[in-house]
């Protein structure tokens, strides 16, 4: 049902569809708050309803969708902060809200997510070092928050990931010496506006997959090594 002209509020007669294991209603114009009943839908394994006009928060009710794999709320009204407890996901999809708070520390126990987007909100604080231990992750997209501290260093460790973006925060600190040495997937790595500083790690040229490299906007500074050379991808 997605990509239609659909609007007004969900029938809660949809609770009735209790074998249902795949809603797609995005590109919709469906407002109102996000029902709560969507709990009730113990067997979905992927909802979307991106693009759509919702508001009000998340509901807690979806963390009693244990089979709930793919969450996609992106480009809603959606307020309030990123609920405490994510389940079983292996796709959260948060971008374009207006999501406020900061970042919960228990998404770092969420060990099957491989795709965290949660850019474009008005997330506050530092980034929960605990994520880091997520060694499934592919994809971490954090940009255009307010967030601020430094970039937890184990973040360069989770062999899996494929795109790192905090750009348009206010980070700080330095990066590590041996930035790309755990990192050999790594395909894009998005770090321009922010307050980072120091010399580029001469590690950098160890990403062998890196394809796009964005840095603009920071406190970088030092010599250009010609190690850098070998990133024959960019």
């Amino acid at each position: 049902m997605g990509t239609n002209n659909f609007h007004g509020n969900l029938p809660q007669e949809m609770t009735h569809l209790l074998r249902l294991k795949f809603l797609d209603l995005s590109f919709n114009n469906f407002g109102g708050e996000i029902p709560s009943w969507f709990g009730f839908l113990h067997r979905l394994q992927v909802l979307n309803i991106r693009n759509n006009s919702f508001t009000g928060s998340i509901p807690s009710s979806f963390s009693n969708i244990s089979t709930l794999e793919t969450l996609n709320l992106d480009f809603n009204s959606i307020e309030g902060q990123i609920p405490k407890v994510i389940g079983n996901l292996r796709v959260l999809k948060l971008r374009g809200n207006t999501l406020i708070g900061s970042i919960p520390l228990p998404l770092s126990n969420a060990s099957r997510l491989e795709t965290l987007h949660i850019s474009y909100n008005s997330l506050q604080g530092n980034i929960p070092e605990g994520i880091g231990n997520l060694h499934n992750m592919k994809v971490l997209s954090i940009q255009d928050n307010q967030l601020t501290g430094s970039i937890p260093f184990k973040f360069f460790n989770i062999s899996r990931i494929e795109v790192i973006a905090f750009s348009g925060n206010s980070l700080s600190g330095y990066l590590p010496y041996g930035l790309c040495n755990g990192l050999p997937t790594l395909e894009g790595l998005y770090l321009w506006k922010n307050k980072l500083c120091g010399y580029m790690p001469t590690s950098l040229s160890n990403c062998s997959q890196l394809q796009i490299l964005a840095l603009p906007d920071n406190e970088f500074g030092g010599p250009m090594h010609s190690e850098f050379g070998r990133l024959s991808n960019l």
